[in-house]
């Protein structure tokens, strides 16, 4: 609230709490009356009860009118020391965020090196390891267990992460950066391109694809619009695509639902899938251990290398072309 980020709001504090520990004190000390002479008797106040019941005008008991002015002087001091008349810090510089910070430098210095020890170690290697498997737990019930489950079953809307399946790859670079970078997952509504019609015939098309109960004459229309609406992220073969987190159709594995009523939801409204990422909070080591836990549940598999495009053999008339055409290009184009 920037309106209250003024000059004018600090010397209102500044003014009101400063008025608050001098008026205090001041009503007290108008409170405190001449201690009694020996033998002296109290002045007797102008109500009375029942013909002999008064009320005396005693001294404040010495302990109870020092308990106050103990008080008093100790908000003056803390207000001196520490933050709390307006934007005045305290002669001592005390902050929350300064006591955070050194908190956190403390833990650092004292866990970080428990942390870093498997930091050069492969994911697999650290996936096998006992005690980075109990470290990685902790982590994961600490910071994933509410979107995945304790278990890492997941939930609707929140993925397995026990099994094969995986929307962005389950090789170990990619649950990495899945942990440190997050992933936004979008599927578009559809609903309106579609209209009623369209989106049921779509959605027992998709049902076909993994050999679920369908609408056979629906599932063949809804080929056509798959082919022009869906197609593009989830694969002519309804496969998926890790780059953009697409899931396979194929399989019996669904995030939202595999019943018509629930694919129909999708296709109509869209979805948007979030994992938040956990690098900048976490730190690089914290991952790491992450990545190996999740790793090791059993779903985590090998990278699949991309194998070149063979190349296909150079008739001897074009490789002759080919080493003349340098010749033919202009001095312009020449370095």
């Amino acid at each position: 609230m920037q309106e209250f980020d003024t000059p004018f709001w600090s010397w209102y504090i500044i003014i009101l709490t400063v008025a608050s520990i001098v008026g205090t004190a001041i009503f007290l000390k108008s409170q405190m009356t001449r201690r009694l002479a020996p033998g002296e008797k109290a002045q007797e106040m102008e109500h009375k009860w029942d013909g002999d019941l008064v009320e005396l005008n005693n001294p404040l008991p010495s302990w109870w009118v020092n308990l106050f002015w103990i008080t008093m002087i100790f908000s003056v001091v803390y207000l001196v020391l520490y933050p709390g008349l307006g934007s005045f810090k305290g002669i001592l510089g005390w902050t929350s965020f300064g006591e955070y910070d050194a908190e956190i430098q403390e833990a650092k210095a004292k866990y970080d090196p428990v942390f870093n020890q498997f930091m050069g170690q492969p994911v697999e290697q650290v996936a096998a390891s006992g005690e980075a498997r109990e470290m990685g737990q902790r982590l994961f019930y600490t910071y994933c267990a509410q979107c995945h489950g304790t278990d890492a079953a997941g939930a609707t809307g929140f993925p397995n992460l026990v099994d094969k399946d995986w929307l962005y790859g389950g090789d170990a670079e990619s649950i990495k950066a899945s942990i440190a970078n997050g992933r936004m997952g979008v599927m578009p509504a559809l609903g309106a391109a579609l209209g009623d019609e369209g989106t049921k015939q779509v959605a027992n098309y998709v049902l076909s694809l993994s050999g679920a109960n369908h609408d056979a004459g629906m599932a063949a229309a809804g080929k056509a619009h798959f082919d022009t609406n869906c197609a593009a992220c989830h694969g002519a073969d309804a496969k998926g695509m890790a780059a953009m987190g697409a899931p396979n159709l194929t399989d019996k594995i669904w995030l939202y639902g595999g019943s018509e009523k629930a694919i129909a939801e999708s296709i109509t409204k869209g979805r948007n899938g979030v994992m938040p990422a956990q690098l900048q909070a976490l730190g690089e080591a914290k991952v790491h251990l992450l990545t190996s836990y999740v790793y090791g549940l059993g779903g985590g598999m090998a990278k699949v290398e991309q194998q070149p495009a063979p190349v296909e053999a150079t008739a001897p008339e074009d490789a002759a072309a080919a080493e003349a055409a340098p010749a033919q290009a202009s001095p312009a184009n020449a370095k």
